[in-house]
């Protein structure tokens, strides 16, 4: 059966724009401006204070890993009291390594520290999957994942590009499936961890052309009708029909950007019986034509992963 986390993440087609060691000591902050880019964050040693968007402080140690899917202001501090004496914003250069706060005293935390990219401009799925705020606390096998994907990034070796596109989705992987994802917000990881909701939403992205109506879906997921649709738009954040005609544009989108079949043949494949009735919802739901998505993302260029290491 397929499997949706998966096949979400590999369309994302996640890619690292930048990455940054850095460390502090002593007394320190440091205020980021962000462009709503995903960000993220692995703890190698000791622990830090971040704050993202303006929400309530969290504590981050060692082997923590956090990503916040859109950044705009953040801050990163040391733990424990002030020093009037020092210079909370000083920044040195020690090696391929950032220094904030004291460039000579040992370092009380060390830090890996990044912004992804996706390859699918679909803000939708990206939303659909990724929580306001992912922390996961303490399991190493993440901070191995960042480190070789750092390392990897820095070399300029055969296949780069190809182990760290697969490197990201693992890493994104490992994250979204941890225990300590945890599954406050509404979004298709609380839909999945719902046995039958999980269910339908397989079945979904398993035969996406399909007609599935709402009653067809809570057979499958051997629910009423009424309780399925309020459960799926509880859990998801979007209605079953919703859910599917975002999947199915997912795939159209991506089809064509990679000049997979024509329009007859794609929209056979998501479940419009025609050219034009394929055209006429793409439109409503994309606000472009297919034809003209299709001719933007050429001009754009196929989406290709690169990976520019900051050190």
């Amino acid at each position: 059966m397929i499997d949706p986390l998966a096949e979400i993440v590999a369309m994302l087609q996640p890619s690292m724009p930048f990455s940054k060691a850095a460390s502090g000591s002593g007394f320190w902050r440091v205020d980021g401006v962000g462009d709503g880019s995903p960000f993220f964050a692995v703890v190698l040693e000791g622990a830090t204070r971040l704050s993202i968007n303006g929400q309530p402080d969290i504590v981050l140690e060692a082997n923590d890993f956090v990503l916040i899917p859109a950044a705009f202001q953040f801050t990163m501090a040391s733990i424990g009291a002030e020093d009037e004496s020092a210079d909370p914003l000083r920044v040195t250069r020690l090696g391929d390594e950032t220094r904030h706060g004291d460039p000579d005293g040992s370092p009380n935390m060390r830090t890996l520290v990044g912004r992804l990219a996706f390859g699918s401009p679909d803000a939708t799925l990206v939303f659909a999957l990724l929580p306001c705020l992912l922390h996961v606390r303490g399991q190493a096998r993440l901070t191995t994942l960042v480190q070789m994907i750092r390392n990897e990034a820095q070399d300029d070796r055969p296949a780069r590009d190809i182990i760290l596109e697969r490197l990201l989705q693992v890493l994104l992987i490992e994250a979204l499936r941890s225990d300590a994802a945890g599954l406050e917000s509404p979004g298709l990881l609380r839909g999945l961890a719902d046995r039958q909701l999980g269910m339908a939403i397989r079945l979904m992205h398993e035969n996406p052309a399909r007609g599935w109506t709402v009653d067809q879906l809570a057979a499958e997921a051997s629910l009423s009708r009424s309780v399925f649709f309020d459960r799926f738009q509880k859990q998801t954040g979007m209605a079953p029909m919703e859910y599917l005609l975002s999947w199915r544009m997912a795939l159209a989108k991506d089809m064509l950007r990679r000049r997979d079949g024509g329009m007859k043949e794609i929209a056979r494949r998501i479940g419009y019986s025609s050219a034009s009735a394929f055209s006429v919802a793409f439109s409503r739901f994309a606000g472009v034509s297919p034809s003209q998505y299709a001719q933007s993302s050429e001009a754009q260029g196929a989406p290709h992963p690169q990976v520019e290491a900051l050190s």
